[in-house]
């Protein structure tokens, strides 16, 4: 199943067009895929470039022309023994943490002339796609085994890495590393950003679910707060700069999910740090998000970057 028939699903489910994905999965993959329906299609701009984190599978023995299982075999070697050496793969591993200049896949949906790279490289046209910059935090061993059927050693790994950081060619570089070629066997994304599997329903349940399952897009954009009251709201509905004057900053900290339920309030305290200029915040109007203000240090006011007419509920 791709991102987009997930998007399909829940357009279906929810009876609205204005469905949309914060960053796409691939085929192979499963886990965290933030959806945003109806107004809060809005937010995906506020959503995106956020770090992530992946339990991996890589298959010593085999690559593939996607660098995954979903691919068709371009060479198999036996694996050399020391790629089943956990210290050896804790070494290789270390070595990939920090920047990096990634190649990515061509297999992928990045733009080449205006048509997605997965699509002329289904059509044998060959591509040569420019490094981008990538920052791997973390890419930790879990386990090691080994396929009898296949003859395959599998590394499980943990990675924590930065937007737009593909996993498939971090397998791809560990093969060429080792001088033994390898693909992504299985993928699950785990986290993005502040969102954790721990927080996600699977597509199954949303028929009967729905609504029951949003978010709260305050605490998941993770900016601070206002609450417009007054001649604040006035403003606000018009999409008029609201003065500092007008703005009380709050802090919303992190709870779990019955926290939040029991009292809403009891999560918020004022921020004691000023504005600083560019500073997106969350305005909240009448218990739904409204808007999304910057603030203007030169002006010395926030200034409307997004305004929802309805509100984005609040889960």
């Amino acid at each position: 199943m791709t991102s987009h028939d997930v998007v399909n699903a829940c357009r279906r489910i929810y009876g609205e067009r204005r469905v949309g994905h914060t960053g796409t999965l691939d085929p192979l993959a499963t886990g965290v895929l933030p959806i945003c329906i109806g107004p809060a299609t809005r937010l995906d701009q506020y959503l995106v470039g956020h770090d992530k984190s992946y339990d991996a599978r890589i298959a010593f023995g085999a690559a593939t022309d996607t660098f995954d299982a979903m691919g068709s075999i371009t060479e198999t070697a036996s694996v050399p023994s020391e790629v089943g050496e956990a210290r050896v793969a804790r070494a290789c591993l270390a070595s990939m943490v920090g920047f990096q200049l990634q190649i990515p896949p061509s297999h992928s949906a990045i733009k080449v002339a205006g048509k997605k790279a997965y699509e002329l490289a289904r059509a044998g046209q060959e591509i040569k796609l420019e490094p981008r910059e990538v920052t791997v935090y973390d890419a930790g061993l879990v386990d090691i085994s080994f396929d009898e059927e296949t003859g395959y050693v599998n590394w499980d790994v943990a990675f924590t890495v930065s937007s737009g950081t593909y996993i498939r060619a971090l397998a791809r570089d560990l093969g060429t590393m080792l001088s033994c070629p390898a693909h992504i066997a299985s993928l699950r994304r785990t986290r993005v950003g502040s969102l954790g599997i721990e927080d996600c329903h699977a597509l199954g349940s949303l028929e009967e679910c729905q609504k029951g399952v949003a978010l709260d897009p305050v605490e998941l954009l993770g900016f601070r707060v206002a609450f417009a009251k007054g001649e604040a709201k006035s403003k606000l509905e018009n999409g008029n700069p609201l003065d500092s004057g007008d703005v009380e900053l709050f802090v919303l900290h992190d709870a779990t999910y019955e926290e939040r339920m029991d009292a809403c309030s009891s999560l918020l305290s004022s921020a004691d740090i000023p504005p600083v200029d560019g500073e997106p915040i969350s305005i909240v109007c009448d218990g739904s998000l409204k808007a999304i203000y910057a603030y203007d240090a030169a002006q010395g006011r926030f200034n409307a970057k997004t305004i929802f007419s309805v509100g984005v509920s609040r889960g």
